[in-house]
């Protein structure tokens, strides 16, 4: 079993900035991308902001420029830095994680989701 765990959300103003981590646990043998998505009260889950192992990025055109995401490998560690938030950036922000397992199948697995609430 791969676990992902969030951490980092909160309660900020807009214009302020938060950052946010998600750790992978368990039998991996190599992760291959990982993202952010967030999904808003009656909104579909959308992704954020993606990035290989090889360090390429993809973001939501929604926050290019004010969100940054990075990786640590040796920790299996995936961050998302947060500038300038807006209201419409409240949502739980979920981390997600595909790769291989150590003598086993493939994962992808979803952290349980944490919350960010800016408020105007």
């Amino acid at each position: 079993q791969v676990q992902l765990v969030e951490s980092g959300g909160g309660l900020v103003q807009a214009g302020e900035s938060l950052r946010l981590s998600c750790a992978a646990s368990g039998r991996i043998f190599r992760i291959n991308t990982m993202g952010w998505y967030r999904q808003a009260p009656g909104k579909q889950r959308e992704l954020v902001a993606a990035i290989t192992s090889g360090g390429s990025t993809n973001y939501a055109d929604s926050v290019k420029g004010r969100f940054t995401i990075s990786r640590d490998n040796a920790k299996n560690t995936v961050y998302l830095q947060m500038d300038s938030l807006k209201a419409e950036d409240t949502a739980v922000y979920y981390c997600k994680a595909d790769g291989l397992r150590i003598l086993g199948p493939r994962f992808d697995s979803w952290g349980q989701g944490t919350q960010v609430t800016v408020s105007s």
